[in-house]
């Protein structure tokens, strides 16, 4: 599956709650890591919304262990409703054979760092954005800013590749980023995520539910970023007070 500007993904460990995201999501985000019984959720799905598959670690902020997770994401990739499966861009870089394996299926891949510490500094992560793209169709970074400036520094990075023709999805976490997941398509983000509400278990840090995020990026798709638009995003997000937006 091919993004040509940008998507929203509904994350949620439940199947059955697909519903409540059409005409608001574009995507589900099924993290398998945090659903019960998640093979047996995909061969029931009959959904309208197709499926990025994650079954993150818990080296890597997720709840699956080592023993049988890829083989899970492997049986995830051979339905017809998954068209994205997420991996770690330490375990492709490591079993690098993974990437044809999965292509096989006829998915596409999301390759993705996350860094729950820290920003990197630019040259660093342009760096990183470049390596998960050497093995994935969308590059994704999640890090962790200090201040606004570090999240500065991950629209930033996210610019320079899309300006390079790399398809990259880029989140600042926490509080502090909280407004890079409203702006990030500005930039070229092609993915954006959002948990949905009462869903009973925890994800990334800073998420902005589901029909929040989605009214707030379109409101700055469907005006020009002003200083009233920027007073309505400070209402909900943390913004910085100069913040340069991407042509």
């Amino acid at each position: 599956m091919k993004i040509e500007e940008s998507a929203l993904a509904a994350t949620t460990n439940d199947l059955t709650r697909e519903a409540e995201a059409r005409g608001i999501a574009d995507l589900i985000e099924f993290r398998m890591d945090k659903a019960e019984d998640p093979i047996e959720q995909l061969e029931a799905y009959d959904g309208e919304l197709p499926i990025i598959a994650t079954n993150r670690a818990r080296w890597f902020g997720g709840k699956a262990n080592d023993t049988g997770r890829l083989d899970d994401l492997f049986s995830a990739s051979r339905f017809d409703s998954v068209v994205f499966v997420d991996i770690e861009f330490e375990t492709i870089r490591s079993k690098k054979w993974l990437a044809s394996e999965f292509r096989e299926n006829d998915v596409s891949l999301i390759v993705s760092h996350h860094d729950f510490d820290e920003t990197p500094e630019r040259a660093v992560l342009d760096a990183i954005i470049e390596e998960c793209a050497a093995y994935g169709d969308i590059a994704k970074v999640a890090t962790f800013p200090q201040d606004q400036s570090d999240t500065l520094t991950l629209l930033e990075a996210v610019h320079a590749a899309t300006q390079k023709g790399i398809d990259v999805a880029g989140i600042s976490m926490g509080e502090i980023g909280s407004h890079t997941r409203v702006i990030g398509h500005l930039y070229g983000s092609k993915l954006g995520y959002a948990p949905l509400l009462a869903d009973d278990v925890d994800y990334a840090p800073g998420q902005i539910p589901l029909e929040k995020l989605a009214s707030l990026i379109e409101l700055t798709k469907n005006n020009s970023v002003d200083d009233e638009v920027m007073d309505a995003l400070r209402s909900e997000v943390s913004v910085p007070k100069e913040i340069p937006l991407s042509d």
